[in-house]
């Protein structure tokens, strides 16, 4: 019995793991044809890692010894790699086991015979041999050399067989190599190799600014008034606009905007959170100690308790 439990339950977690959508999707991916060639080295180079100190011992590693092969290049390690290929893979598993048994006679071919002068296994397979990616910078079918973006940004398609070329700046800059300041940033510094852009201040709208803090916005956000002394200030919604918020809400004003959020449930209209900020208090609670508070249902009355006592002492 202990036995079919212990068998049981491996199988268990396999049905699980296999039965999950997201890691079925995953692993069955179709990954593009660089990408794709990119993660079988990946796995072939951990690989490489995980046995670079391993010798051979018994069984074919004899056969490797008479023939004077080192193991660095042996057929034992080879296979000992391909073993476990893939198998840390997420994304895209299945595809990368297609293409190393697509193409295992090249990797062995290099493995074997020319790891030693073509040390970069990615440059000789993905890009020399298979054609699906390109040196760092390049890009297309024949590799040409991408738009200088100027550290501001990608080039689309870079190491690939795929993409035009031309920048995708990053956020803040803009032009086509990436040399310029979006419309919501400014040139904070700048020399010969060297752009900074930083963000306008948040009451900044169309135009952005030309330097930093409100008073160097060209036009101001909805939310923002332009003050000549100060540039854009912050409009108080809460006191230029009548009735901002419902009557059951208090306003509340934030940078640039207002929220109005609701009176506690004591209040019959209010200032503020809290049962001490009502303007009256509901129907079921009174004012007491500053606050609106739940009232008792029947109001005792002292002097009526009194008179009550004094009638029933005179029937006696």
């Amino acid at each position: 019995m202990i036995l079919k439990i212990c068998f049981v339950l491996p199988l268990l977690t396999v049905a699980i793991a296999v039965d999950d959508p997201q890691k079925l999707k995953d692993k069955s991916t179709k990954l593009p044809p660089c990408k794709a060639c990119t993660v079988l080295v990946e796995s072939f180079n951990l690989g490489l890692e995980r046995t670079k100190r391993g010798k051979h011992a018994g069984g074919d590693a004899a056969w490797e010894q008479e023939k004077m092969r080192a193991y660095k290049n042996s057929e034992v390690r080879f296979v000992e790699i391909q073993e476990q290929l893939c198998s840390e893979v997420k994304r895209g598993q299945d595809h990368c086991h297609t293409l190393s048994n697509d193409h295992e006679s090249l990797i062995e071919d290099w493995f074997i015979h020319k790891q030693d002068e073509e040390t970069d296994l990615h440059a000789w397979l993905c890009i020399k041999q298979l054609s699906v990616c390109c040196p760092p910078n390049t890009y297309g079918p024949t590799c040409q050399p991408c738009t200088d973006c100027n550290s501001n940004g990608k080039c689309k398609g870079s190491g690939t067989r795929k993409g035009n070329g031309q920048c995708l700046c990053d956020s803040g800059y803009a032009g086509t190599n990436c040399n310029e300041c979006d419309e919501l940033h400014y040139e904070s510094f700048r020399d010969a190799t060297k752009l900074l852009c930083t963000s306008c201040h948040a009451a900044c709208g169309d135009g952005g600014c030309n330097g930093a803090g409100p008073k160097s916005c060209r036009k101001c956000k909805d939310g923002w008034r332009m003050d000549t002394e100060n540039g854009c200030v912050d409009i108080n919604e809460c006191v230029d606009q009548h009735r901002a918020c419902r009557p059951q809400q208090f306003c509340v004003n934030n940078e640039g905007s207002f929220s109005c959020l609701e009176c506690d449930r004591s209040c019959d209209g209010c200032d503020g959170d809290g049962p001490d900020m009502c303007r009256k208090c509901a129907d079921g609670y009174k004012l007491k100690d500053g606050k609106c508070q739940v009232a008792l249902k029947v109001d005792t009355d002292p002097d009526a308790d009194h008179a009550e006592e004094a009638s029933a002492h005179e029937e006696l």
